[in-house]
């Protein structure tokens, strides 16, 4: 999304429309927005500024707060792997560790094929099947180091697929 077709700024201001008599927007806007590509990029926070009157400065700011908001786009599979208490005490360190060597991406990253992103995640509220891993939603419960190649394996195979 380097540069906003006249589509995307036309779909951009639709969402914005949506929510003109909310009294607070903006993470409804984002949330949509965030959906709809993927990811919100500078230029599309302009929009949203010039739409809603909330500045980019704060608009920015809400972003990168909150960590389902990303500047950059993610992979087609994103890899969320719980850092909370319950998981790190039970090993997810490893299993985060795992999943970057294989991938060859640190936390955060985006494989170069565009199919793999890893995130680290926070408490996800999973603390009874800990050491727990998502991908798009799917819950990993008590996750091993040894299952890690496998289940990257399995998105491999699905590739591009849906």
């Amino acid at each position: 999304m380097a540069h906003i077709s006249e589509n995307g700024v036309k779909t951009i201001r639709e969402i914005c429309g949506r929510y003109a008599g909310e009294k607070t927007p903006l993470i409804m806007i984002l949330s949509d927005i965030q959906k709809e590509y993927g990811y919100i990029p500078l230029e599309v926070q302009k929009i949203v500024s010039e739409e809603t009157g909330i500045s980019v400065a704060e608009i920015y700011g809400v972003v990168t707060f909150y960590s389902f908001f990303s500047l950059e786009p993610k992979g087609k599979y994103v890899i969320g792997v719980c850092l909370g208490t319950a998981c790190y005490v039970k090993g997810a360190q490893q299993i985060i560790d795992k999943f970057s060597e294989i991938l060859g991406i640190a936390p955060g990253g985006t494989t170069t094929d565009g199919l793999f992103t890893i995130d680290a995640l926070r408490c996800i509220g999973a603390c009874g099947i800990a050491p727990a891993v998502t991908i798009n939603g799917k819950v990993y419960p008590k996750l091993t180091v040894d299952q890690v190649p496998v289940i990257i394996n399995e998105y491999k195979a699905l590739g591009g697929a849906n």
